[in-house]
């Protein structure tokens, strides 16, 4: 069996049971981490030349290294923001009474917050406060459906809302102020289409009943808006400086620990903290940094080199021109990649897609990759990092939410291709 071959089923078995994690009850990032280390050994031992394996092996670690590194800086920015109750000052914003209008405030809220602090997190946060503001377990799905919708939206147009994006930007193929234009038009109407059909649907009828804000902790509202203003801060500082992103991320990280620990009165002294000590004398910046989810810094690891094993060998090059040998055209291509994108991880397909097309920096397919890959796994409730953490933290079932609200999302989804290669 030739190398090549075996990579290739080692490809898909792997990713056979990422795809089954939750039946299995395995973690993805083990069969992740399997896959790039069998891949990478085979490639080394078949190789004639193990030095320039070792180059080609630390070349691509460092591609991803720049992704992960920029994921765990902005990851560490949110938990600070959260350190310090800064999400709750959002609650203030909501002032509406009526169950539309609620579900409108939610959805703008979704689609700006997961541009800066990516859709995960920004469905995260948007959870936390419809528990707080809707006891009614129907209505609250429904509204923890649409936000995930336009979570994904949000995350699509900006080089920091999505992983993708971020890995499209960092990889030199889109620019910030040409993703923002050729994307915000076809993503908002992704999200607005499914909002008008929605004013039809029974549930979202009504009054709504007022609500009492719970307090806030006193720099709240401070820490948001600076720790938004530090992470808006990473693609200027790249424009500025001309120095990968992680870097503007890494400086802002930097920025945003020092008011951190200025104003929560401790200096953080890592001399000072013995075996012993009490968790309250750790900073803000160490509870932070503790809280990133290495689970899944590791899984993109394992998927990106994965991919970059497969990429070496020339699979994804010929895989690619296999594709449009065929005469499919790159739009349909593209727009079938959205949909698998609900099925499958978006992050293999944009990876593989990178490798596949040689096309210049800001041309129309990488633009169109970005957007059928962040809103395409709005279709599915598992085809989204912020579906499966919505679907876990409120039981929402897959069956549910195919019913009622895959059908919207398609919808939007379709609007957004129509408008993106109208425009």
């Amino acid at each position: 069996m030739s190398i090549t071959l075996t990579l290739f089923l080692i490809f898909i078995v792997g990713y056979t049971v990422i795809t089954l994690e939750h039946p299995l009850k395995i973690d993805k990032l083990i069969p992740a981490l399997l896959m790039m280390a069998i891949s990478w050994a085979l490639i080394a031992v078949n190789s004639i030349n193990n030095e320039e394996t070792n180059e080609l092996l630390l070349h691509h670690f460092g591609k991803t290294s720049e992704i992960l590194i920029f994921l765990m800086g902005a990851m560490a920015i949110v938990e600070m923001i959260d350190y310090f109750d800064g999400f709750s000052s959002v609650q203030r914003l909501i002032k509406v009474k009526t169950k539309y209008g609620l579900l409108w405030v939610l959805c703008l809220l979704a689609f700006l917050l997961s541009a800066v602090i990516d859709n995960l997190t920004a469905t995260i946060v948007l959870i936390s406060i419809l528990r707080k503001l809707i006891k009614d377990k129907e209505l609250r799905h429904w509204m923890v459906g649409f936000a995930v919708i336009s979570a994904n939206a949000g995350g699509a147009w900006s080089p920091i809302g999505d992983v993708t994006t971020t890995m499209l930007w960092i990889g030199g193929k889109v620019s910030v102020m040409k993703l923002i234009q050729h994307l915000l038009i076809p993503s908002l109407l992704s999200i607005v289409v499914p909002l008008l059909i929605a004013k039809r649907i029974p549930i979202f009828k009504g009054g709504f009943e007022t609500f009492k804000v719970e307090k806030t902790q006193k720099n709240a509202g401070f820490i948001l808006v600076t720790g938004l203003f530090l992470i808006i801060l990473v693609p200027v500082f790249k424009t500025v400086t001309h120095l990968p992103p992680y870097m503007g991320m890494l400086f802002s990280l930097a920025i945003f620990a020092l008011i951190g620990e200025f104003l929560s009165k401790r200096h953080l002294n890592l001399s000072t903290i013995s075996e012993g000590s009490k968790a309250d004398h750790v900073g803000p910046t160490l509870k932070s940094l503790s809280k990133i989810e290495m689970p899944s810094i590791l899984f993109f690891l394992g998927i990106l080199m994965t991919v970059a094993a497969l990429e070496t060998m020339g699979l994804i090059e010929q895989f690619g021109e296999n594709i449009l040998a065929t005469g499919i055209s790159k739009e349909l291509y593209i727009s079938f990649l959205g949909i698998a994108s609900a099925i499958v991880d978006n992050v293999p397909l944009v990876a593989a897609s990178m490798g596949m097309f040689k096309d210049t920096m800001d041309a129309d397919s990488w633009h169109m990759i970005a957007f059928a890959a962040g809103t395409g796994g709005s279709i599915l409730i598992i085809g989204s990092a912020a579906g499966v953490v919505a679907m876990g933290m409120e039981q929402i079932g897959f069956g549910w939410y195919l019913k009622r609200l895959a059908p919207l999302a398609l919808v939007g989804y379709i609007s957004g291709i129509i408008a993106f290669i109208f425009l």
